[in-house]
Order: C-alpha cells, then sequence, then structure tokens
C-alpha cells in the first residue's frame, strides 16, 4: 500500500526553466499541480518532494533563496487544503558524484529511512529519466509526467505509466486503490 508519494520538483509541479528557478518569482506552478497535491492530502498520503537543485553548487541562487522558493511553493499548495511533507534536496552540482543526486536513489533511500516505510510503500512520480532511473534503482514504483521534461522522456522506453500530468497521476493512483 502507497503511504509516501515523491514529487520532483521543477516540472511536475511547476514549470521548468533551463535558465533555473532562480527567485520565488521565477517559481509558477503548472495549472493543476497544486489542487493535485492537495487530492493526495486529503487522500492520507505523505507528499515529499525530492529535487536536484545544482544551482546551488553552480552559485546561481543560495540555500536562503531556495528556502524563499519552497516557502512559496508550501504556502500555495496550502492555500488550497494541501501539505507538502517534507523536501529533500540535493544541492550537489553533476561533478560532485554524490548519491543523492538522481540517477542516484540517495534521496529516495533518505525518504524512506525518514518516514520508515519501505520502497514498495511509496511512489514517485517525475518528469525526467533520471526520476525514473532513481526509482528503479531502488524498486519504487514510479509515474512519468508528460510536463517538463516528460514529453520528451516519453518518446524513450520508459516501461512506467506515463500520463499527461500531476492531476492525471494523482487520478491514477486514486484508481489502482
Amino acid at each position: 500500500m502507497i503511504k509516501v508519494v515523491v514529487l520532483d520538483r521543477d516540472g511536475v509541479i511547476n514549470i521548468d526553466s533551463i535558465a533555473y528557478i532562480k527567485s520565488p518569482d521565477e517559481w509558477v506552478a503548472i495549472p493543476g499541480s497544486l489542487d493535485a497535491i492537495a487530492r493526495l492530502t486529503k487522500g492520507g498520503f505523505k507528499v515529499v518532494v525530492a529535487t536536484n537543485q545544482s544551482g546551488l553548487a553552480r552559485g546561481y541562487f543560495t540555500a536562503e533563496i531556495l528556502s524563499q522558493i519552497h516557502a512559496k511553493m508550501c504556502k500555495q499548495v496550502e492555500e488550497v487544503g494541501g501539505k507538502i511533507d517534507a523536501i529533500f534536496v540535493c544541492p550537489h552540482g553533476p561533478q560532485d558524484n554524490c548519491g543523492c543526486r538522481k540517477p542516484k536513489p540517495g534521496l529516495f533511500m533518505e525518504i524512506a529511512k525518514h518516514y520508515d516505510v519501505n520502497n514498495k510503500e511509496m511512489l514517485v512520480v517525475g518528469d525526467s529519466m533520471r526520476d525514473l532511473i532513481a526509482a528503479k534503482s531502488f524498486d519504487v514504483k514510479s509515474i512519468l509526467v508528460k510536463t517538463g521534461n516528460g514529453e520528451e522522456t516519453s518518446k524513450q522506453d520508459v516501461n512506467v505509466p506515463v500520463v499527461d500530468d500531476l492531476a492525471a497521476a494523482v487520478d491514477l493512483i486514486y484508481s489502482r486503490g
């Protein structure tokens, strides 16, 4: 039984940018994503964000700015009746060879430990191959959304359910019981 739904941030919850989301003003929710999170919250799921934020390592924004971006995201989710229970961030750049940067499963392992759940009690919703690879390497089921990088990712052999957006992913989660 799924207890924890892990969402990638950029491209799943908010509109992604190749120039990075560097300020709260640049963080804009994808239509329907906040209401989808509220539906998960009301369904009793823990909603957790797992996000690579190499912009920190690259110096594009500070930890304080990232905190402000996340505060805006959480506030907007709460305004529609939802809750993001936790945010797990990889602050490293691709060259840092850390264990937490997706496609490595470190963030998902941290989440499982934090919530005392096993991989079968988690589900990942992402928009990129690195989300799917990280989920698969920790043996967590995943769903690909076509928002963000998902349309391009869906052209590859992803071998997971592919849906239009986070709202459709939540529909799928509920249809599976």
